[in-house]
């Protein structure tokens, strides 16, 4: 809670997961301003958060552990992959150069040059900290710092505790557009997901991929869970009848929550 208040009145939305033990602060803005903001709940997050106290099934490289930067049209559309990133390339660089020499949180820089997945195999190892220490913050760990289109987080629960299914399934669907893990979720298993493209694959074919696979394995869908917010058009695509199936609606969209009260 004490992170989220640091967000201002630049935070959109907060998805907490109590499995993952982690939570996905969304936040929005004139350049600026959000950049202001994500500076203050860096700052929280390294005063609250002791990274050798946590037990999460996600992967993660410090209390901060992702810090990406999205350029949004001035309707608060998200752009296209192949559009230009100059100016969260921008934002990216100064607050990674903030967050080494103010908060002393060594920083990896992913976007153009490399990729996240590349940035966690490699981190302190074949990769050094682009900013700040060489050697990880002894309570935050260390934080990647992105410059990218817009992604979807995406979680699919299947009703089986056998994590070999999750991580069969989760082999099955990784592509160029999904990137896909197979965890175990308190007595549940999940094939976690990022859409890079949700334009190109979206929710519905990987939700619809899964269930094939799991039924071929033997067992169901749970349920479907969005992570944060997704663009208009992700939703829009999705007929009506299988948004509440898909865990999407118009009102868990970008330009829906950017056009409230605090934005408009």
């Amino acid at each position: 809670a004490a992170i989220a208040r640091a967000g201002s009145d630049a935070l959109l939305d907060v998805h907490t997961d109590p499995d993952h033990h982690r939570s996905v602060l969304t936040l929005a803005g004139p350049g600026a301003r959000v950049e202001d903001a994500v500076r203050a709940v860096a700052r929280a997050t390294v005063q609250h958060i002791d990274l050798r106290h946590h037990d999460g099934v996600h992967p993660r490289l410090g209390a901060l552990d992702v810090v990406p930067f999205v350029p949004l049209r001035p309707d608060g559309s998200p752009g296209r992959p192949g559009t230009d990133l100059g100016s969260a390339i921008e934002a990216r660089d100064r607050f990674a150069t903030w967050a080494g020499a103010e908060l002393a949180l060594p920083c990896f820089l992913y976007g153009p040059e490399r990729t996240l997945p590349e940035v966690r195999r490699g981190a302190f190892g074949r990769l050094a900290p682009d900013t700040g220490p060489t050697r990880p913050h002894p309570r935050a760990g260390a934080c990647a710092v992105g410059a990218r289109h817009v992604l979807l987080a995406y979680n699919v629960w299947l009703a089986t505790p056998d994590l070999a299914v999750a991580r069969a399934v989760a082999s099955e669907i990784r592509g160029p557009a999904v990137r896909a893990l197979g965890l175990a979720v308190g007595t549940a298993t999940q094939v976690s997901c990022n859409l890079v493209d949700p334009l190109v694959v979206g929710p519905a074919q990987v939700y619809d991929a899964v269930r094939r696979l799991a039924e071929q394995s033997g067992t169901e869908v749970a349920r479907a869970e969005l992570v944060g917010l997704a663009p208009a058009a992700v939703v829009e695509a999705v007929a009506s009848t299988r948004r509440a199936e898909l865990d999407l609606g118009p009102e868990k969209t970008i330009e829906a929550l950017l056009s409230g009260p605090g934005f408009s």
